[in-house]
């Protein structure tokens, strides 16, 4: 399976446990690793035939955008199903990095991997 990627997709969105987080927007940064077979839109070089990366983008940030949760775990779980529900994507891996979590760290967050169910 091929993989379709979209790397440092910055959003603003209200996220964590602390009172304070509660009141402001903070930046998340995602990497979507999408499985995707391009086969037929690199056969045809048709675009009609591909994973449209600008939607699931668009889509992704809309959703965080309007998302208020306390866990990183959460929101990622939440836009793996999403990109799984609504693309035709068999396999997602979403790393959510909350860059400023944790001070002296140049990242920390979550990465995991979902799949869709039987077609």
């Amino acid at each position: 399976m091929d993989t379709i990627f979209i790397q440092d997709l910055r959003v603003d969105t209200v996220i964590g446990i602390y009172e304070w987080e509660r009141r402001i927007r903070q930046t998340v940064r995602f990497d979507l690793d999408m499985a995707f077979d391009i086969r037929a839109a690199a056969a045809e070089d048709d675009v009609a035939r591909t994973l449209d990366y600008k939607a699931v983008a668009k889509r992704v940030i809309a959703f965080v955008e309007a998302a208020e949760f306390r866990l990183v775990e959460t929101l990622a779980e939440r836009v793996a199903w999403l990109i799984l529900d609504e693309f035709d994507v068999r396999r997602v891996t979403v790393t959510l990095d909350k860059h400023y979590a944790l001070r002296g760290a140049g990242g920390v967050g979550v990465r995991i991997t979902r799949e869709a169910g039987p077609a």
